[in-house]
């Protein structure tokens, strides 16, 4: 067990409100939201959020990438 100081915050992933805002453009671009796709049967939901999972890690990709080549073209 470890113990947390007083006022500490969880570390969070710098990525994660952008991959949340992408996998929410993934559904809406399908006519979802996160009601409607609760009421989906669980295969069809777990379908969708793979898709969904996988737009946003194409799209963290690019992001990434050109990132790291903004960077390259700054640094030299």
């Amino acid at each position: 067990m470890t113990a947390k100081e007083p006022g500490a915050r969880a570390m969070e992933d710098p990525g994660g409100p952008l991959e949340k805002a992408l996998i929410e453009e993934f559904l809406r671009a399908r006519g979802l939201d996160s009601s409607a796709l609760h009421a989906l049967p669980e295969n069809e939901a777990k379908r969708v959020l793979t898709e969904a999972s996988v737009y946003a890690a194409a799209k963290l990709a690019q992001v990434e990438a050109r990132a790291h080549f903004v960077h390259e073209i700054h640094a030299k």
